[in-house]
């Protein structure tokens, strides 16, 4: 396979930049002494790097995205999971149910790339050329 450092930088970051919100949040906490708060948050966000590095789809070249993004996914809404409740839950944060169909954009991704494989993309592999 070629190199696709390009691919590899994109998957790494952005991945990453989509839950470096939960550390900060979790220092945050710390800061103010909620060490429980604090920990959990990090430890949310350790899973994530983990599943970001051990889910890479260079390593897994010939496994759909979707089953690839589905454990970061959880992850995500899992995160966002923990900062509702650490804020009272819905009603604490005074946000309406409705308002999480702003998730649903964040899914994007998952529709566009889903059945595709890493090695789909790779131009050794097509057989097309």
């Amino acid at each position: 396979m070629g190199n696709r450092k390009g691919e590899r930088i994109g998957w790494i970051c952005g991945w990453l930049g989509a839950f470096l919100w939960v550390v900060v949040l979790a220092v945050i906490f710390f800061v103010q002494g909620r060490a429980a708060e604090a920990a959990v948050g990090l430890g949310i966000a350790a899973l994530a790097v983990v599943l970001v590095f051990a889910l890479a789809p260079w390593r897994h070249p010939a496994r759909a995205y979707w089953k690839i993004m589905i454990p970061l996914y959880l992850v995500l809404f899992a995160s966002a999971a923990w900062v509702i409740r650490v804020y009272g839950g819905l009603r604490g944060i005074r946000l309406p149910v409705w308002n999480l169909l702003f998730f649903v954009p964040i899914l994007i991704p998952l529709g566009l790339l889903g059945r595709r494989k890493w090695r789909d993309f790779d131009p050794a592999s097509r057989s097309d050329h």
